[in-house]
Parts: C-alpha cells; sequence; structure tokens
C-alpha cells in the first residue's frame, strides 16, 4: 500500500530526526509506529546514520504490530526486521541475523541486556509504550538504564506518560536524557517536587506535589516531548461512557460490608480472610463482580448481578458484538457458563480477524493482554466492563481497541459498576487520573495548528 504520512505524523517523524533522544505522547490511534518507522528509515537509508535499530514493545505488538506495519507500507517494506522472540535459542538465531529492525517483548529486556555484556551493539532504541517503565524499581527499567549511555538516540512512544501521577514520569524521561531535565535518581526528583502526603513514621505510602511542580515538570520535558490527541487530528466517531449501577440484595451488602468490616468473611463451607488494606480493596473488587477466592485459593460465588446486568447489555446489542473486559479467573468462568457463545480472545488463533469479520459475537479478554497494539475496530462498537481496573493505563488502551481510527460507529463503552462498593472508588480514581493526565499532555501539546488537515 502506498503510505502517505499525515501532517501530523510528518511532524512526528521530523521531530524525531530533530531529536536524538525524544517522546512522542501520542494518542491511541495516531500511527506513531508508522511515523517511527518512517524516520527509522530516513535515518538508516536517506541520511545513512545509523546502522540498525532496536524496537522494545509489549509482545504482542512486538509479534504483529510492527511487522504488520513494515509489510502493509510500500515505502517501508524494504526493510529486513528479526523478531527476538520465543525461546533462548531462537532469540539468539534472530539476533544472528542481518536485519534493519531487531523486535523484542520487553520481558526479555533484562536478558538481552545481559546476552551482549558490554558490547552492546544498538545505537538506536525505540521503546514502545514507554509508560511500561515506569518503575525505577523493575528489572527491564535497571538493565535499560545499564547501557543507555551505549545509545545514541532513544525514541519514546506512549498515550499514557503519566497512567498514574507524575512520579510515573522520572524513569521513563530518564531513559531519554540520563537525568537533565528531571535528575539523576528518583528520589533527588521526589524530594525537589513532592512532598510526603501519607506516611506511617519513615514510611511515605503516597506523595504530593508541591505548589508550582507540575508546571515546572511540564516545562523542563517541553523540548523533547510532542503531545497530540486524537480529538484534535482525527474524526472520531463520537463515545459515550454509560455506568449500570448495580444494587445488590439485602444478603449481598451484608456480606459486603462483613468483609469490608471484619477483613474476614464467613461462607457456608469456607472463610475468607484479607491480611491487609490491599488485600482487602482487591477482596471487595471480586465480591463486587459476584465471586471470591476463599483461603485454599477456590472461588466462591456470591451473587449474580453483574451476570444479569451483562445479559442486559448483551440482549440490548440487539444482535451486535460486544467486547467484555474481566479482571479474575472466577469472573471470565463464569461468564463463560452463562454465555455459551463467548469466546476468549487468543491472538495467536486468528480471533482478531473473526472478531473483525463479526464471526464472534461476545469476545472476551483482559485489559492486559487485550490493551496494545491490537485493531478490534471493524467488529464492533460496544465495550463492556465486567471488572473495573485500578490502572488508567490499560483503561485507556483496552477502550482504544475499538475507539479508534477506521471506526465508522458511535463507541459506547459501559461500565457495570456495583453500587456503594469499591467499584465506586475504582471510577472515582480513573477519572482522577485522567484528569492529570490531561494535563500533562496539554502541557507538551505540539503547536501545530498550520499542519492540521
Amino acid at each position: 500500500m502506498k503510505g502517505e504520512l499525515h501532517p501530523y505524523q510528518t511532524y512526528s517523524k521530523n521531530f524525531i530526526l530533530d531529536h536524538p533522544y525524544c517522546a512522542l505522547l501520542l494518542d491511541m490511534g495516531l500511527g506513531k509506529t508508522l511515523a517511527s518507522l518512517t524516520a527509522i528509515d530516513e535515518l538508516l537509508n536517506t541520511f545513512e546514520i545509523i546502522d540498525n535499530v532496536l524496537v522494545v514493545a509489549p509482545l504482542s505488538v512486538a509479534d504483529k504490530t510492527w511487522t504488520d506495519e513494515i509489510d502493509k507500507w510500500d515505502h517501508l517494506n524494504h526493510l529486513a526486521f528479526s523478531k527476538v522472540l520465543g525461546k533462548e535459542k531462537d532469540r539468539v538465531a534472530a539476533l544472528a541475523k542481518t536485519a534493519d529492525v531487531y523486535i523484542i517483548n520487553r520481558e526479555n529486556v533484562e536478558w538481552l541486556v545481559n546476552y551482549y555484556g558490554r558490547s552492546w551493539p544498538f545505537k538506536t532504541v525505540i521503546i514502545d509504550e514507554l509508560s511500561s517503565f515506569k518503575s525505577s524499581k523493575s528489572k527491564r527499567f535497571k538493565a535499560l538504564r545499564k547501557v543507555r549511555p551505549k545509545m545514541d538516540r532513544v525514541i519514546g512512544l506512549t498515550g499514557t506518560p503519566s497512567p498514574n501521577s507524575l512520579l510515573d514520569l522520572w524513569p521513563q524521561i530518564y531513559l531519554l536524557d540520563q537525568g537533565a531535565r528531571l535528575g539523576k535518581t528518583v528520589t533527588s526528583y521526589r524530594n525537589k517536587y513532592f512532598v510526603p502526603d501519607q506516611q506511617n513514621g519513615h514510611v511515605v505510602y503516597s506523595w504530593r506535589l508541591l505548589p508550582g511542580s507540575e508546571e515546572a515538570i511540564h516545562r523542563n520535558i517541553s523540548d523533547i516531548c510532542v503531545s497530540m490527541k486524537a480529538n484534535d487530528y482525527l474524526k472520531l466517531p463520537p463515545r459515550t461512557d454509560n455506568v449500570v449501577e448495580i444494587e445488590l440484595s439485602k444478603k449481598g451488602r451484608a456480606r459486603y460490608k462483613e468483609l469490608e468490616r471484619e477483613y474476614v468473611l464467613e461462607l457456608e463451607d469456607t472463610d475468607v480472610v484479607a491480611s491487609n488494606a490491599a488485600t482487602l480493596s482487591n477482596k471487595l473488587l471480586q465480591l463486587s463482580n459476584g465471586a471470591i477466592y476463599d483461603e485454599e485459593g477456590n472461588p466462591q460465588e456470591v451473587h449474580q448481578k453483574k451476570l444479569d446486568a451483562l445479559e442486559q447489555v448483551v440482549e440490548e446489542a440487539q444482535g451486535q458484538p460486544v467486547l467484555v473486559f474481566y479482571q479474575y479467573k472466577h469472573d471470565l468462568e463464569r461468564i463463560q457458563r452463562r454465555f455459551k457463545e463467548a469466546k476468549v480472545l487468543d491472538v495467536s488463533d486468528n480471533d482478531i480477524q473473526k472478531w473483525n469479520e463479526g464471526r464472534i459475537p461476545l469476545l472476551l479478554a483482559h485489559p492486559q493482554s487485550a490493551g496494545h497494539g491490537l485493531n478490534l475496530q471493524q467488529g464492533g462498537h460496544i465495550i463492556a466492563w465486567f471488572g473495573l481496573t485500578w490502572s488508567l493505563e490499560y483503561y485507556q488502551q483496552a477502550n482504544a481497541r475499538l475507539a479508534r481510527q477506521g471506526q465508522k460507529e458511535p463507541v459506547i463503552v459501559h461500565h457495570l459498576v456495583t453500587k456503594s462498593t469499591m467499584d465506586e472508588q475504582v471510577m472515582k480514581s480513573l477519572q482522577q487520573k485522567e484528569q492529570g493526565q490531561e494535563a500533562l499532555m496539554a502541557a507538551v501539546k505540539a503547536k501545530i495548528e498550520e499542519y492540521r488537515s
């Protein structure tokens, strides 16, 4: 297919060419993969200033998205690629091939760094979904940090740079500029821009921004970050967010309150014990969905209210396909028992093609496995969140499987929320996080009005 970049993609491509290290904070559907590959092609073959490139991406994206883009576009399909995936012997063989683009999943970054040791060969690195390196304690971050001085060019791509708070930014920006803008360590970053919020003695549970810090952080990174929102550049169908409120029975409400108050829930044949606040939160979310794991790890069904609500959503869809996001294994099992036509998403089994051809009426997916790089917009326009996620990143990415360029119908996102439970807290948290991220995106937003189509 002949590849003609949209003006905003050309801007992104040129931004990469002009900045040895940078981040494209592009909303889902704005074609950051195409823009990045076009820039890489020019660096390789027009300017001849790089030898090859390493792409680090989520597994499904590494396996499909990057190679599909290379094969799809006429101006890119001369690029030779090698997928460094699978078993170790397969990864070693893939590295031995001569290629322009080497693609590896982020889980194997530590292995790759250890494999090459001091002889790190990749001078240009693209980190797709840069926000997955938001933890300075993660092995993948520490591994890349070790070899960052050996890189000449680093390109970060994400639509969700601060999915939880601006604390998430430091590791991501460090991998770009090695601490030039936000400090050499996460400790210095925290001490400069934050103060402890909730703490117990010397243990700090959360941090609060100092006055003026948000603006200072945005200002400090604005020269190497370009931000674009899909609504500014794409004509997307409207999206409706619908909250389906679920009322527990008197017995169900009593059980929920018992667990919330006592950290212990006595069931007919077993008990459920929550050892701490984090575990309690997780248990309460399970109970809100209708089942809960006992002390033996066995699921115990408490109610079917959400299953009934999902059935109503499916009925109201009147035969139109519905994409359902679930959280727990027992949720999946219960949904499958109720809905015999449901199919669990398996990217290795041509399910994407089947869904987009309208052959799957009810597709079940976990937001962590279906959140990146999957184009499902041709198969349906209705989403139902059976169980909510605390992660803004997973939430936004999952919704963007249908609410993206190429979608021809208005997108409807149903949130099944059990009233007066932890579900409501998760919804509130997602909304607050989204507001914080919007501020960051706006602060570094590309001022390219003249480039708009």
